[in-house]
């Protein structure tokens, strides 16, 4: 039997979007292992016959102390098992797990970027600096035989490629992680049409700010709308939204701050419009998916990942970043007219019924594991 090992962060992002992967794998016979921290999801993954190694280490920065730490902990855990192939899912399990892989002699690595990231999305000084030691670092690790990596979308193949970090015959794109279109099915629509949907950690690069400003700008041309947030603060991330943020936000009319669902269509079933003001970096996002899959117009901003998922005059409207004025005008567009948010909802809904859905996805994945088995790259 094949071994397969996920090395992600967190439980509850394997959880939320490697599960199709992982299933997928299951079913065609691999031996599924998930390294990782564990919190609160051991039941759910190990219900699913996954076998669950618990990790020390954190999506938090770590020094250098640490990260040795982490990459010997990484090591030792591929020593024992002895896995065919694994799968690094982000940048730091990429980083982490692609040096402990060669300390380890494991010969057949899947890389999975779930987007390039604020560094590779930024222009500032400290992101060209970081840019240019995690690219050094990456070339290094990832465009290597027997090495494959995936990204979610073809703009970020496309800087990758151009970025030289990956040669192109080592690169291969699954559009997302999958959505689960018996979970996530059609809702109907809220009878006001007045409330607007932003689901995601709070972390600046996800543009709340934008939308909250959008928000604000609706009710002072008199509309009635109200901006429903479902979403926590990230501690361990530094780029997190803090307290001040927030209760800012609560001050602006019609602003609702749901924190964490553990079910988002609590939040799709009172909104009648998903949107998402990413400031980019994305893979493809989880929640404009889960929007489609229940049949909601969709408004983000003009971005790798966004773009997969929004197509402008068929199911929503893009926008440039950090463009408030935009952003309410494509909202108003939406909130006058509710023939055009059912059109474009049952479009959002036909387009993840596509290579997007979480059964093609998963066969996409088995299907670049066996690839990858065969010795493409070798």
């Amino acid at each position: 039997m094949i071994r397969l090992v996920f090395l992600v962060t967190e439980d509850w992002y394997f959880w939320a979007h490697r599960l199709p992967q992982a299933r997928a794998a299951r079913d065609a016979g691999f031996d599924v292992h998930v390294a990782c921290r564990v919190d609160a999801h051991r039941s759910r993954i190990e219900a699913e016959r996954f076998t669950l190694h618990a990790l020390g280490w954190s999506r938090g920065s770590i020094d250098p102390w640490g990260a040795g730490q982490a990459v010997a902990e990484i090591a030792n855990l591929y020593r024992a098992l002895r896995p065919d192939l694994v799968h690094h899912v982000s940048q730091k399990s990429i980083l982490f797990g692609s040096l402990a892989a060669r300390i380890a002699g494991v010969k057949r690595v899947v890389n999975a970027f779930t987007g390039l990231g604020l560094i590779f999305a930024g222009n500032g000084m400290r992101n060209r600096a970081l840019r240019f030691g995690i690219g050094t670092a990456l070339k290094g690790l990832v465009d290597r035989p027997g090495t494959l990596t995936l990204v979610e979308n073809p703009d970020d193949a496309a800087l990758l490629t151009v970025r030289k970090l990956v040669d192109p015959s080592r690169l291969r794109v699954i559009r997302g992680s999958g959505i689960d279109l018996a979970t996530y099915d059609p809702l109907p629509p809220p009878e006001d049409g007045k409330a607007i949907g932003l689901a995601s950690r709070l972390l600046r690069i996800k543009g709340i700010d934008v939308a909250v400003a959008a928000q604000k700008l609706l009710r002072e041309r008199g509309y009635a709308s109200r901006l429903l947030i479902a979403g926590a603060p990230d501690a361990e991330n530094a780029a997190s939204f803090g307290e001040t943020d927030l209760a800012r936000w609560r001050e602006v009319p019609g602003v609702e701050l749901l924190g964490k669902l553990d079910d988002v269509r609590t939040l799709w079933r009172r909104a009648s419009i998903g949107v998402l003001p990413s400031r980019g970096g994305e893979g493809i996002p989880m929640s404009l998916l889960e929007a489609a899959a229940c049949a909601r117009p969709l408004v983000a901003t003009d971005v790798p990942g966004c773009r997969e998922i929004v197509r402008p005059a068929i199911n929503g409207a893009l926008v440039p970043v950090d463009d408030a004025a935009a952003l309410a005008d494509a909202l108003a567009k939406l909130l006058d007219d509710a023939p055009l948010r059912a059109s474009y909802g049952a479009a959002s809904r036909a387009l993840v019924e596509s290579d997007l859905a979480a059964e093609a996805v998963g066969r996409a994945t088995v299907a670049l594991y066996r690839e990858l088995l065969a010795g493409v790259s070798a």
